[in-house]
């Protein structure tokens, strides 16, 4: 017999606005991308991901604008980037209630929003999902966001990781230290709900955060939520290794992904972590049709709505630069700056010109587009998973809902046809799902160090001393 098959992971990558990843498809008739402002959109998009088993809806978000290219928010308002945007964590509590298996991966900017009460908001969507909910944690990048929430400018690039490593700590003490795992009895005739004695008290006292009190939610099924975090960045990478279960990469060819996935593992493994501990997403964009003909008819359609200005005006602010300043063969100071660094690193290394930023860009965004008929997409699909050692895909929209919809009935049967994907989902929580290991972080990962076991010391005492991570 046989080496059984890796089995593809899918998130659909969207947004809780109009304009995401493939910018302009807004304006094809048949898409519904202005109706995200209701229920109804989000709760047929879930039971739609359901039908096709797929892993998870990863949901981006932004706070701030896009304001680099033309110095301006002009496009970014007439081609809705990601502007309007509204909050993605409010959705999960809808779509949670009409499926079962489905996963979500709430982006949250820990950069404005306090430690203690985020804590209390994922134990409670963990709680409500039954153990569903992941976080996609990110420190931001754009100076307007800063701006808006009262600071001067951002913090630089790797302190705001620095800032983040302490952020964490002080989560991982109050979902994984302040209850024991037995703390909560239901006990009417005792007249006892929760035993004090297994509840204690944090006591964080760091270079950021000041925080003294008890995580105000009882454990949850997966108590931490599954962390997802998408830095490529060298301080990203080891931000990663020391606390990410699910990495998201955007890489342009797979020789980049190879690479990619190579040096995260190996900070995995001087983490003191196992290569496997993560499971890495590339994003993508398909286009599938029932024939090859029909698929690049339907490509050709799309791109007759796409943006590829809106796609610039995106990759402007992620890189800080102002492409609207060069003249289109114009050589590109990419230089350094406080933004999304791979993303300029990557653009410095190619060479990329305005002129084949723009071309790169004629779907709206810089994703690669898989086209073709079922086999020839489960075909590359397939391809991208042996010869990159990925895990899985974060699959963006072009026209909604139809996108999902051709992927899930074209698609998924030719993927599920060669054993490469699931036919049902397992029981369990979304770390189950993913892992095959159990509800909770392993003991390996960072978290470990700020769980308390049952029967530990009395109610009162601080979870663990500050400043655990050096």
């Amino acid at each position: 017999m046989g080496t059984p098959k890796k089995q593809i992971l899918l998130n659909a990558f969207n947004m809780n606005c109009v304009g995401h990843i493939n910018h302009g498809l807004w304006a094809h008739p048949r898409d519904r991308s202005g109706d995200y402002n209701t229920l109804g959109y989000w709760t047929g998009l879930a039971r739609t991901l359901e039908r096709g088993l797929f892993d998870g809806l990863f949901i981006a978000d932004i706070v701030g604008v896009y304001d680099v290219y033309q110095a301006n928010v002009d496009v970014t308002l007439r081609e809705s980037i990601q502007l309007p945007v509204n909050d993605p964590i409010v959705l999960v509590s809808a779509m949670a209630a009409v499926t079962q298996g489905l996963g979500f991966g709430v982006t949250v900017n820990l950069t404005y929003e306090q430690p203690y009460l985020l804590a209390r908001r994922f134990s409670t969507l963990d709680h409500l999902t039954g153990g569903r909910i992941g976080w996609n944690v990110v420190t931001g990048y754009l100076d307007s966001a800063a701006r808006a929430m009262g600071l001067t400018q951002q913090l630089p690039h790797d302190e705001r990781y620095d800032r983040a490593d302490e952020y964490l700590e002080v989560l991982y003490k109050l979902w994984e230290g302040s209850w024991e795992a037995d703390a909560v009895r239901r006990d009417k005739a005792g007249r006892t709900f929760t035993e004090p004695g297994r509840v204690h008290r944090v006591a964080h006292h760091g270079r950021y955060f000041d925080v003294e009190g008890y995580h105000l939610t009882e454990p949850s099924p997966q108590r931490t939520p599954v962390l997802f975090q998408a830095g490529s960045s060298g301080r990203g990478q080891q931000f990663a290794a020391r606390h990410a279960e699910c990495v998201f990469i955007s890489p342009t060819t797979q020789e980049m992904a190879r690479q990619t996935v190579q040096t995260l593992r190996e900070q995995l493994v001087r983490a003191g972590r196992r290569p496997d501990d993560i499971k890495v997403f590339a994003g993508t964009t398909v286009v599938p049709g029932r024939t090859a003909a029909e698929a690049r008819e339907k490509y050709a359609d799309y791109r007759a709505y796409a943006s590829s200005e809106a796609g610039l005006a995106h990759f402007a602010a992620s890189t800080g630069i102002d492409f609207a300043r060069y003249d289109l063969d114009e050589p590109v100071d990419y230089g350094s700056t406080n933004a999304i660094q791979s993303a300029s690193r990557a653009a410095q290394q190619q060479g990329w010109t305005r002129r084949k930023l723009l071309e790169l860009m004629a779907f709206g965004g810089r994703y690669p587009a898989i086209v073709g008929d079922p086999q020839q997409v489960a075909d590359e699909l397939q391809s991208w998973m042996d010869e990159t050692g990925i895990d899985g895909f974060n699959l963006t929209r072009t026209v909604v809902p139809e996108s999902y919809e051709d992927f899930v009935d074209l698609v998924i049967p030719e993927l599920q046809s060669r054993g490469l994907y699931k036919t049902a989902y397992a029981d369990g929580t979304l770390r189950s799902r993913l892992f095959g290991v159990g509800d909770l972080l392993p003991e390996r990962h960072a978290a470990q160090a700020f769980r308390r076991l049952s029967g530990a010391a009395g109610g009162g005492a601080p979870v663990i001393a500050d400043k655990a991570f050096s």
